[in-house]
């Protein structure tokens, strides 16, 4: 376990502040996979009492990114091929009825939102910074399902990306598959623009799937 350091911010709750110092440290590989996650250890380390940690290691487990295991406790998730394959199934059901339901309901206020999307990501992209890379990739994903127009799914989605982001900041980590992914926005976009359903089932199908295929290949490499 590396020097952590509590990144503060007065307008969170300790737990939540806890929680996003943890879960930084296992996306950037500071807390590594299968690393235990000692409660006394990581309160002594933050300075803040046992309390606030329980609840981040929990919050934690709830994105799929810690494990408790028997007579051992909670522990850094390892990333494994079948768990990201279940989770990225759903997401990918979902996720297609998301953008079918946005072909028939999305208004053109929304439409101007999703194109802004767009350019925010291209704009993110070219900065370089990961947080910020990823913040604007499910920014534009928040505008499919806020065009949807059913908060059911919304509701959904918003669980299951919790479980996917550990995967989709490692797609993001690697640079080469920006190209990619900007285009796959920009037709996603034009699909919807025009509200047709078939193509935008199509490009939404292949950039889940180049994703989910991008970190199959990660996993093995760690493996």
């Amino acid at each position: 376990m590396g020097d952590l350091e509590l990144n503060a911010n007065a307008y969170l709750p300790l737990r939540d502040v806890v929680f996003n110092t943890l879960r930084e440290a296992i996306l950037k590989g500071e807390l590594k996979p299968g690393e235990r996650l000692m409660e006394l250890q990581l309160a002594s380390k933050l300075g803040v009492s046992r309390t606030p940690i329980r609840e981040a290691i929990r919050m934690l487990q709830q994105e799929g990114l810690a494990v408790t295991i028997p007579r051992r406790g909670a522990e850094v998730a390892k990333m494994t091929e079948k768990n990201m394959e279940d989770v990225l199934q759903i997401r990918e059901a979902l996720e297609i009825l998301a953008v079918q339901l946005a072909c028939e309901k999305v208004t053109e206020q929304q439409i101007v939102h999703l194109g802004e999307a767009v350019e925010e990501f291209e704009r993110a992209v070219k900065t370089g910074d990961l947080k910020q890379i990823t913040q604007s990739d499910i920014d534009f994903h928040d505008k499919i399902y806020e065009a949807a127009d059913n908060p059911k799914l919304v509701s959904l989605l918003n669980n299951i990306r919790e479980q996917i982001y550990r995967y989709r900041v490692e797609y993001l980590k690697e640079e080469e598959n920006y190209p990619n992914l900007v285009e796959e926005h920009r037709r996603i976009f034009a699909g919807l623009k025009c509200r047709d359903k078939s193509f935008v089932t199509e490009m939404t199908e292949k950039h889940l799937k180049n994703q989910a295929n991008a970190v199959k290949a990660i996993i093995r490499e760690q493996e």
